[in-house]
C-alpha cells in the first residue's frame, strides 16, 4: 500500500482543497420512509472537498422498521392506550404483540 507521511498527506489534501474532521457521536440515525437505520458505536468523519461536505460513517448497523398507523391503531384498540403510549411502546419493542402485552 501507500507509505506516506501523515503530515505530507495532510499537505497534499490541503492543496487539493480537501479537509477531514472526526466527529464524536454516540449514535447515527438515518430515517427513510420505510425504516430507520441506526448506527451504534459510530466512527464519523466529515470530509470537505472544494466546499462540498460529505460524511463517512462506520459502526454497528441496526435496522428498525417504521411504525405504521395501522399498528398504532391496533395497539390502541386492543389496550385502550393513547396514541402516544401506543406509538412509544411500538418504537421501544418494535413488535406489535409485545406492545399489546406491555400495555394490556
Amino acid at each position: 500500500m501507500f507509505n506516506l507521511d501523515p503530515k505530507k498527506m495532510q499537505e497534499m489534501m490541503k492543496k487539493m482543497g480537501m479537509s477531514q474532521e472526526s466527529i464524536e457521536a454516540s449514535e447515527v440515525v438515518i430515517k427513510t420512509p420505510e425504516k430507520n437505520i441506526i448506527i451504534e458505536n459510530p466512527s464519523v468523519v466529515k470530509i470537505k472537498i472544494q466546499g462540498q461536505e460529505s460524511f463517512q460513517i462506520t459502526g454497528d448497523v441496526v435496522e428498525q422498521l417504521g411504525i405504521s398507523e395501522e399498528d398504532i391503531q391496533t395497539v390502541m384498540d386492543k389496550t385502550g392506550a393513547s396514541r402516544k403510549e401506543a406509538k412509544e411502546s411500538l418504537e421501544r419493542t418494535n413488535d406489535l404483540a409485545e406492545s399489546i402485552l406491555e400495555l394490556g
